[in-house]
């Protein structure tokens, strides 16, 4: 009994409507800007290592040292289409994918 009078009150002070074209465009601002924080941190940079390591293993040549996701270093001992063939001891080849080469170091 004691707290309908509270409640009557806070009733009556209910805050007025913006204007709607406002309001919408607040209620969908917080959105664009997260995902611009998420293009910016996450995204882009994924992109950018993704066409870094396209590139690399298109640089593939025979005499190369590389490391295979994996972790096994060798030396590229064939390249086809699809696969390379990594020599990791005197005489034993392996011969994987094309995208399980993590690293790339020149031949020298």
């Amino acid at each position: 009994m004691l707290f309908i009078p509270v409640a009557i009150a806070f009733a009556e002070d209910a805050p007025q409507a913006a204007a709607p074209g406002v309001s919408g465009l607040m209620s969908i601002a917080p959105l664009i800007i997260l995902f611009v924080i998420f293009y910016f941190l996450l995204i882009r940079p994924q992109q950018k290592r993704s066409k870094e390591h396209k590139q690399m293993i298109s640089a593939i040549q025979k005499g190369d040292q590389v490391i295979t996701t994996g972790g096994i270093h060798g030396r590229v001992a064939s390249v086809n289409e699809d696969s390379i063939s990594v020599e990791i001891a005197e005489g034993v080849k392996v011969k994987v994918s094309r995208e399980a080469i993590s690293v790339r170091k020149p031949q020298g």
